[in-house]
């Protein structure tokens, strides 16, 4: 089954379960009129979720390309326990104080692909997720394989690419490039917290360029709330193997936020070739708790536990392999309207 959808329109599209799903347009657009449901939420007069303006769930083979995408209610765009998802070319906007209206949030979905897109969201331009703490522990659903190159993104409140809060599927094998992000919180955020299990790791970035931040890197092992009272306080999250390479940032306030869980500190982590140009500030320039790393060339000096090794560390580890999403084929549909 093919969905097709052309031209200019003004729908919300929500929770498409399907084989393969084409929704591509001469940049129409789709407005989710979300400020009526923005207020609702701010006054606390919900007693439910704010739709999603485009969910996929149990898809495969799914292209989103060529259109803009405005004021959604909540999430922009949510595939769901789904594969090899493109998601190209498309602009997302949202005043930047309108609550939760994260971009493009793939959620315990695998070869992903999110390139030539420019997000502007009052929440994280992209969020990976797999799962909020029992649940996602019991589904066991990852999100792994996932490519991200050729983004700009402006969000002040929050992240450029954030991993979690909820990741108790398991995250792995994230592969960012050539970003660009304007006033924004935070390059990338790692967001976890006891109780949520599972790991993030095998997370690889480079080529980023942020004007304008609060943090250049930020990890949390404290993160989030819980859905309920039944999660499992000794599943403890791991996150390892984080790599960090070829940024520059400008009006930084701290070079990184970088909190691990005590006892079960985030590991592998490595950061080569960073500038921050970090402005007068009373905060410190890095604050590193229950860490553990490796890092070369970075201005300013990094904290002792990412200790700076320039001799002996001339990279931080990109794989280079072909993933199975680079090249996903799909076949190309077209309709023609019918003359009245």
């Amino acid at each position: 089954m093919f969905i097709i959808v052309h031209g200019l329109f003004a729908i919300t599209i929500a929770s498409i379960i399907c084989v393969a799903f084409i929704l591509g347009g001469n940049n129409g657009t789709i407005d989710g009129q979300g400020e009526t449901w923005w207020k609702m939420f701010r006054n606390k007069e919900l007693n439910y979720t704010r739709g999603y303006l485009i969910e996929l769930m149990y898809c495969k083979q799914v292209l989103i390309s060529n259109i803009t995408l405005v004021n959604s209610p909540s999430w922009n765009v949510h595939p769901v326990y789904s594969s090899h998802v493109i998601v190209s070319g498309i602009t997302i906007l949202a005043p930047v104080n309108s609550p939760n209206t994260d971009g493009i949030d793939p959620d315990s979905s695998s070869n992903v692909r999110i390139e030539d897109c420019y997000i502007v969201s009052g929440d994280d331009c992209i969020a990976i997720k797999s799962g909020w703490d029992e649940y996602g522990i019991a589904f066991n659903m990852s999100s792994k394989h996932i490519v991200i190159r050729r983004l700009t993104c402006i969000s002040p409140t929050s992240a450029v690419i954030a991993l979690g809060s909820e990741m108790s599927g398991g995250i792995q094998d994230v592969r960012a490039e050539d970003i660009t992000a304007i006033h924004s919180e935070s390059g990338v955020r790692i967001k976890t917290t006891i109780g949520r299990g599972a790991y993030v790791k095998d997370i690889f970035v480079r080529r980023m360029n942020l004007h304008t931040m609060k943090w250049v890197f930020w990890m949390t092992g404290t993160y989030g709330q819980h859905p309920d009272d039944k999660f499992d306080p000794k599943a403890i999250p791991v996150v390892q193997n984080i790599s960090y390479s070829n940024v520059v940032a400008e009006n930084v306030t701290m070079a990184a936020k970088l909190e691990g869980i005590p006892g079960a500190p985030f590991t592998g982590i490595c950061i080569y070739n960073v500038t921050a140009e970090v402005v007068k500030s009373k905060k410190p320039i890095w604050n590193c708790t229950d860490v553990e790393g490796v890092s070369s060339h970075v201005t300013p000096t990094p904290c002792a536990q990412i200790p700076e090794y320039p001799d002996r560390i001339t990279h931080c580890p990109f794989p280079e392999d072909d993933l199975p999403v680079n090249g996903v084929g799909l076949e190309e549909c077209a309709y023609q309207r019918a003359k009245p």
